[in-house]
């Protein structure tokens, strides 16, 4: 039977959650039919049968697994495969045991079954401790002894949920506890009864993560560890692009007009075209440079701050992007995007000024060099000609990784992105 294995449905997915099987074991199945549900790094995904047979279910729901794990087989049923292979088995032991003495025949029964129970799980081909990749950066991360660990994954496979319940014990599995240890447990349990804080606070509800909010989590986390970062600000004279949008307001009748972050993404992607690292990210000492300019937006989903792409920004008008916008958006709040549209994103645009926020510091979307912070557009007076005049401002914050982008580079990126909006019909180019 072929190994039907845990698929990667997004460039950034290391594992994957069986949510619900669609067919029963036993089930024929034809390609092209859905097969399972699985959660992702980015939402959630039914994956179709890429063959045909009948399933043989091999990890069930709730399962979490990396990517290219078998989660089943499909294909005939073949009974004498497994009939051919148990006398094999057979031969062997009674190989081993007729010509040695009965002393020698426990010792070989004893020593493999220690192995398997002790070190088998434990650890790979190569001597490693047997875990997944996230879980290897999260014990990195917090400080977790990987090998003090006892896995619940496949195979004794040591996954996320172990190092986390780990590092929410105090790092107690990383240390190998004595038996004089006990002794001081109660010693230090025993400021617990003294709940003054812990009943001021009322009744305390735990709520556990989405694998979507452990991501965003821990991907924030890696990027205000790793990337050096730094903020610039520039304020934007929006005057210009308020009067061109009620131009276009008039002109669409009605369909909607596009919006003030319609503009900004289309001018950052067309400064992108002009500052290439902008558009690029760093990796392992190296500057990956992209041709596409796919611009994320920022979109509150559902408990989640989801970053879904509008691609090839540049080359698409005001109104196609307007649209892309807010098809995505809608998808987003609807629980309809799926990691294709989560994927590939070279920058980002985040937006809070319909909050009433002027301005704010966004976090790095790793690995990108960058990404734009847009505050509230509002009257204010400034000074133009030496006299007070009342114009619409609008504040521009962008975050960068000073590995790629430096300060002028930066500056004058966040510039050109300036000039675009205050001559709005350069957008319409």
């Amino acid at each position: 039977m072929a190994d039907v294995a845990m698929p990667r449905l997004s460039d950034s997915m290391e594992e994957g959650t069986i949510l619900k099987w669609l067919k029963s074991d036993g089930d024929e199945v034809k390609r092209g039919e859905e097969l399972v549900e699985i959660e992702t790094d980015k939402a959630n995904m039914t994956y179709e049968a890429d063959q045909e047979g009948v399933l043989a279910i091999v990890a069930q729901e709730g399962d979490t697994l990396p990517v290219g794990a078998t989660i089943a087989k499909v294909g005939e049923a073949s009974a004498g495969e497994e009939q051919a292979e148990e006398p094999a088995e057979q031969p062997e032991p009674a190989r081993e045991s007729v010509p040695r003495a009965e002393d020698t025949a426990p010792e070989r029964e004893q020593a493999p079954v220690a192995t398997a129970v002790r070190e088998a799980p434990r650890e790979e081909g190569n001597g490693r401790v047997k875990a997944s990749p996230i879980a290897r950066r999260m014990a990195q991360d917090l400080g977790v002894e990987l090998s003090a660990l006892e896995g619940s994954g496949p195979g004794g496979r040591i996954v996320k949920a172990d190092v986390e319940a780990a590092a929410q014990d105090g790092g107690a599995a990383e240390q190998p506890a004595p038996e004089p240890e006990p002794e001081q447990a109660p010693e230090r349990e025993a400021p617990k009864p003294v709940a003054a804080g812990d009943a001021g606070k009322g009744e305390t509800t735990v709520e556990e993560l989405s694998r979507l909010q452990q991501t965003i989590a821990r991907r924030m986390a890696e990027s205000k560890a790793t990337a050096p970062e730094f903020v610039i600000t520039a304020e934007v004279d929006m005057d210009a692009a308020v009067e061109f949008r009620k131009q276009l307001k008039a002109a669409s009748g009605e369909h909607p007009a596009p919006s003030f972050n319609d503009f900004v993404v289309k001018a950052a992607a067309l400064a992108l075209r002009e500052f290439p690292r902008a558009n690029g990210a760093y990796r392992d000492g190296r500057f990956e440079l992209y041709s596409r300019i796919n611009v994320g937006i920022a979109v509150a989903g559902q408990d989640a701050l989801i970053v879904p792409t509008i691609f090839d920004a540049d080359r698409k008008s005001l109104g196609e992007i307007s649209r892309d916008a807010r098809r995505l958006a809608e998808r987003v709040r609807a629980g309809a995007i799926t990691p294709p549209e989560l994927s590939s994103g070279t920058f980002s645009v985040s937006n809070l000024g319909m909050f009433g926020i002027k301005r704010f510091n966004a976090v790095l979307n790793p690995p990108q060099a960058a990404i734009l912070a847009v505050g509230e557009l509002t009257p204010r007076p400034v000074v133009r000609d030496g006299e007070v005049t009342v114009r619409s401002i609008m504040e521009l914050t962008l975050t960068c990784d000073h590995r790629i982008l430096y300060g002028a580079d930066a500056a004058e990126f966040l510039g050109r992105i300036r000039e675009r909006l205050e001559n709005p019909l350069s957008l319409a180019l």
